[in-house]
């Protein structure tokens, strides 16, 4: 009994009153379900790199000092910092290069303020060039 052979010769029923589903149609109805709401995004968030910033030496640490300086007696105009952008949402982050002229060096808060009011933490520089 368990091998439908009661059923296995009828023709497959189709609505008289009902056009045929196509398959897209039929597939379609299913496709806002999601059984694991929320994995794709996670994927995508683990498969997102980041970085690790990098330990700069003594001599390093001089050099963006002696650059540091330089700003503040010129009042130079462009330059280019390279700097650590700590990830938001997971450890590490990246690397970026905010352009511009300072409008700031604020010595008791250790950051760059720049003309487009970027924050740029002293200790997060890992290169400034001096564009003009």
């Amino acid at each position: 009994m368990n091998d439908y052979s009661d059923i296995i010769d009828h023709p497959h029923h189709q609505s008289m009153t009902r056009p045929h589903m196509s398959m897209t149609a039929r597939a379609a109805q299913f496709s806002p379900f999601a059984a694991l709401t929320g994995y794709d995004e996670s994927v995508r968030e683990t498969g997102r790199l980041t970085y690790e910033k990098a330990v700069l030496d003594e001599s390093e640490i001089e050099r963006i000092n002696r650059s540091l300086q330089t700003i503040k007696e010129t009042s130079s105009g462009c330059i280019a910092i390279t700097y650590f952008l700590p990830d938001l949402f997971k450890e590490g982050g990246q690397y970026t290069i905010c352009s511009g002229e300072v409008k700031k060096i604020d010595e008791q808060e250790m950051k760059v303020i720049m003309q487009d009011e970027t924050v740029i933490p002293i200790e997060d520089i890992l290169e400034i060039d001096l564009l003009d």
